[in-house]
């Protein structure tokens, strides 16, 4: 197969730019958050009886992991944070889970695209283009 061909059918290609768009928008998601505060999320925690410290792990799991994952590093590490951020998302924000929006969207399909994709990255890891590889050889260091 030529390189030319290779190009359009490489998983490694497919994984960046999953990591690079769900990294991405996340970071973006999470900075806003380091800028405003976290107060009212904190308090959603402590509604739900969850305590509300944990919301400092949205920290780790919405700018760290996201950076780490477009870049390369740890990627199945942090595509666990957000999966673990994002089932608690589902269980403390109160969605109508079934009702459509306005625009005929499921109103929790991007909470589920947030869950979708790293749950992806954790199953094929990072693919070839990434900034360092672990030489340990533990597959949850990839």
């Amino acid at each position: 197969m030529d390189n030319k061909n290779r190009f359009w059918t490489d998983p490694d290609v497919g994984a960046l730019v999953l990591r690079v768009t769900v990294g991405g928008l996340l970071f973006f998601h999470g900075w806003h958050k380091v800028q405003v505060g976290i107060a009212n999320q904190m308090q959603m925690l402590a509604d739900n009886g969850i305590p509300g410290f944990f919301m400092y792990f949205m920290y780790i799991s919405e700018v760290l992991a996201p950076a780490l994952i477009v870049l390369g590093v740890f990627t199945r590490i942090s595509a666990l944070t957000i999966i673990v951020t994002m089932i608690v998302v589902l269980y403390v924000v109160p969605f109508p889970t079934m009702a459509l929006n306005e625009h005929g969207a499921w109103v929790i399909e991007l909470q589920l695209f947030y869950l979708a994709i790293p749950v992806a990255l954790f199953f094929t890891g990072p693919g070839r283009f990434r900034v360092w590889c672990s030489k340990s050889g533990n597959w949850l260091l990839d």
